[in-house]
């Protein structure tokens, strides 16, 4: 028998597993994707908010600057929100990730035990063939000739 005969339902177990496992690799590796974009952005923000600074001139310059400033403050608390939000959801994706890849490997092991049970089975199986040809052999050349011997 084929090894696709032996535990077909096991093997589909595995080929799902393993489509499962491929797709939480690939949104996580998204996630994190998507946390390095959102933690870029919040180097930005701040790199362009330490660098503000308030012009020299009228107050309703001043004001309106003021007004941008803060404007880019908050656009930066929203960024580091979003970005341990983008750290959450890559946390969430790793141990998803994990998950799948452990029941893969587990499966895949048990698919590995049952080969080798089955290969030390017919080891065994051919071993004994083995010994009753022989022992066949070593009757029919023992023991035939001494029965032809008047």
């Amino acid at each position: 028998m084929s090894r696709v005969q032996h535990d077909a339902g096991l093997h589909a177990v595995a080929r799902v597993r393993a489509i499962r496992e491929r797709d939480s690799m690939l949104g996580l590796q998204a996630s994190i994707a998507e946390e390095q974009q959102a933690q870029q952005r919040v180097v930005d923000l701040e790199s362009r908010l330490a660098s503000w600074s308030a012009p020299e001139g009228t107050t309703s310059a001043f004001l309106a600057a003021r007004a941008s400033g803060l404007a880019l403050a908050h656009e930066a608390r929203l960024a580091r929100t979003a970005a341990e939000t983008a750290h959450t959801f890559t946390l969430a994706s790793q141990d998803h990730w994990r998950r799948d890849k452990t029941r893969l490997s587990a499966v895949e092991r048990l698919l590995e035990r049952r080969a080798t049970e089955r290969r030390a089975e017919a080891a065994r199986r051919e071993a004994r063939e083995s010994d009753e040809l022989a022992s066949v052999r070593w009757l029919r050349d023992h023991v035939a000739p001494q029965e032809a011997t008047p």
